[in-house]
């Protein structure tokens, strides 16, 4: 038996294949039978740009595997712990979903904490706030050179964009500031100095720039995770992403991903974090403090939310994710 990943607008779930020479077709009934998602609603594809396509007509370019439904899977690389993307229509019930401890159930008083968390839903934002980024191709390389070449992502690293935003809610990231830090495997400290930011912020201004958002580095032990973003991630860039005051920002993340040729390229991921996220950051939902314990693609919460129908104290952290679109340019001086 294989497991193939599968994510989309719910997150990240798992399908069990006891064959691994099936069909596109036999894949698809797959899909129906164990995340209940009907095969007329479904589009599939290899390429992680099918969950911006935002109607039906975006959706058609993605048939890499629905050009032909006979395809064996395997001819198309897909094999155990492979990730797939799925597009859908409509609503279901989440298969497998966090063990649920009720809150204030038959028998038990409910207290004004148990009101207040019924209240607080969590739900996937689909739309971010900003139209896209944009990055500067010397910026970017610069930024990316270092940590493949020097620090061959073993450990991680950050820093803050500087850039523009446009009236559209298009963000231009023309330079990145790295401070003073310390990076692990799996955690990044920032050192910030005040007063080396003001200077920072002045030269921006400038320029004309303001900060506009946040980019660091997954390293490759951390590739090897069943996660877009861990818990640790997810609190750093809300707490920036609310620090910020500003709807555009942008968090960017690098990591090695290996090519068809079996090779490593640098990949930019870029997303905003969710509205409800900041906002249960802000308020001190999150539990800051795990433990080595805590599943790193889960976040857990100090009291229970409202995930679909259920109240938990777990939510899956791509829950927390808002893909945004990637653009380049090159600035001239």
């Amino acid at each position: 038996m294989i497991m193939i990943r599968v994510r989309s607008r719910d997150g990240l779930e798992r399908i069990r294949i006891e064959n691994p020479n099936i069909t596109v077709s036999q894949l698809k009934t797959l899909i129906e039978t164990q995340l209940r998602v009907p095969i007329s609603q479904q589009t599939i594809s290899l390429n992680q740009n099918l969950l911006l396509a935002k109607s039906p007509q975006d959706k058609l370019q993605f048939n890499d595997l629905s050009s032909n439904p006979q395809t064996l899977i395997s001819s198309l690389g897909i094999s155990h712990g492979s990730l797939i993307y799925l597009s859908y229509e409509g609503e279901r019930s989440i298969v497998g979903g966090p063990t649920v401890t009720p809150a204030g159930s038959f028998g038990r008083k409910m207290t004004m904490d148990d009101l207040i968390a019924k209240q607080m839903r969590v739900s996937r934002q689909e739309k971010p706030n900003c139209e896209s980024v944009s990055f500067d191709r010397d910026a970017a390389n610069c930024f990316q050179h270092y940590v493949n070449e020097t620090l061959a992502f073993a450990v991680k690293r950050g820093g803050f964009m500087y850039g523009t935003v446009s009236e559209e809610g298009e963000v231009m990231v023309d330079f990145i500031y790295e401070m003073p830090q310390q990076g692990t495997e799996e955690n990044l400290v920032l050192m910030r100095d005040s007063e080396e930011e003001k200077i920072v912020e002045a030269i921006a201004l400038g320029l004309g720039m303001k900060r506009v958002g946040f980019i660091f580095t997954q390293t490759i032990g951390q590739n090897k995770k069943d996660y877009t973003l861990s818990n640790s991630e997810v609190l750093q860039a809300a707490e920036l992403h609310g620090e910020s005051g500003l709807k555009e920002w942008v968090t960017a993340l690098v990591k090695l991903e290996v090519n068809e040729e079996g090779g490593a390229d640098v990949h930019f991921e870029a997303f905003q974090m969710s509205d409800v996220c900041v906002k249960l950051f802000k308020e001190g939902w999150f539990e800051t403090d795990c433990g080595g314990e805590c599943d790193p693609k889960i976040s857990r919460m100090k009291k229970e939310v409202v995930v679909g129908v259920k109240d938990v104290k777990e939510v899956d952290n791509d829950f927390f994710l808002v893909v945004v679109k990637i653009l380049d340019h090159q600035v001239c001086f």
